[in-house]
């Protein structure tokens, strides 16, 4: 066979561009956009921050902090503005929303993810996302027709005189249950997904060292996947604390200072949004006093984020 015949090989200065300016215009144009939507959540932040400040800082111009932030009355239209009612009476829903989520919540993540088997997983973590889509009013109306008359019927029988009278037409007990109940699918699906991003060579060894399931899911997989677990657990605070139409039907309007399950209280998202839909005077200090209940509630779920990255970083746990 001649040498004419024979292929050539390829020339040793050929390469592959790689530089920048061999990327794609369609690539580029997927970077930009995710990177005008990182922008874009941080300019809403921003704004959202400056609208608070503003009618706040006029507030707080006429209504000292720690006036504010004591505990007594609280009646605006009074000239109380004593917040910490309103704040005891968001974590008091929330509280007894987290005894029902998180148990719950964290049980159905470890079925779905070492009991359940794929074509059950499949088709049961759809059905328990699609709970998270359900709107919160319809929530509010199922504790308010459906849950507080149950209690009502209950609460003589089953919880005795120290535990107070049964919860009348409004109580934080009724509108703490049914929120557990809507925050279960965002504990469970976090959780899960935390779960399954746990190696499989951990469980395999737990077995091969005679690990009964039980044990592999609670001392192995669980303190493995313990940092989305605690995300998932911050996540579902935070949205009980910002939590609006649930709270403003079935818990009522009361501002009592009290954890009390039987009692109306008043949560400061239900505030605003009773307040902001009322007949007042832009400029005012009942005006203002939205913002100000804002901003606090702006702090407080800003807080919960933090606490919430501190913990991931704390406990989670890295893989070769």
């Amino acid at each position: 066979m001649t040498t004419s015949t024979m292929s050539r090989p390829p020339e040793s200065d050929e390469q592959i561009d790689l530089s920048a300016s061999s990327k794609r215009w369609g690539e580029r144009t997927i970077i930009g956009w995710l990177l005008f939507c990182a922008a874009l959540s941080v300019v809403i932040t921003i704004g959202i921050v400056i609208s608070l400040l503003g009618p706040a800082r006029h507030f707080f111009a006429d209504i000292a902090l720690w006036e504010f932030l004591r505990a007594g009355t609280w009646a605006p239209r009074q000239g109380e503005f004593d917040v910490l009612n309103l704040v005891v009476g968001t974590l008091n829903v929330t509280f007894y929303a987290l005894l029902i989520a998180i148990p719950a919540g964290l049980g159905a993540a470890i079925w779905l993810s070492e009991y359940a088997g794929p074509r059950a997983r499949k088709i049961l973590k759809p059905i328990l996302e699609v709970l998270e889509g359900v709107p919160t009013v319809a929530y509010g109306l199922f504790a308010y027709l459906f849950v507080t008359p149950i209690l009502q019927d209950v609460w003589p029988t089953f919880l005795p005189s120290p535990f107070g009278d049964a919860p009348g037409i409004f109580s934080a007990g009724s509108a703490g249950l049914v929120m557990g109940i809507m925050l279960i699918p965002t504990i469970a699906s976090v959780s899960q997904d935390a779960m399954q991003a746990v190696p499989s060579g951990l469980r395999e060894a737990a077995y091969g060292l005679g690990s009964s399931r039980m044990q592999v899911a609670v001392r192995v997989v669980v303190p493995a996947a313990l940092s989305g677990i605690m995300a998932a657990f911050i996540l579902g605070i935070s949205r009980g604390i910002g939590e609006t139409m649930l709270v403003l039907i079935a818990a009522g309007a009361t501002p009592n200072l009290t954890f009390m399950p039987n009692e109306s209280v008043l949560s400061m998202t239900a505030f605003i949004a009773r307040t902001a839909t009322g007949d007042i005077s832009q400029g005012t200090l009942d005006y203002n006093v939205i913002f100000a209940v804002g901003a606090l509630l702006f702090v407080l779920t800003l807080t919960m984020n933090l606490i919430s990255i501190a913990l991931v970083r704390r406990f989670r746990e890295k893989y070769e």
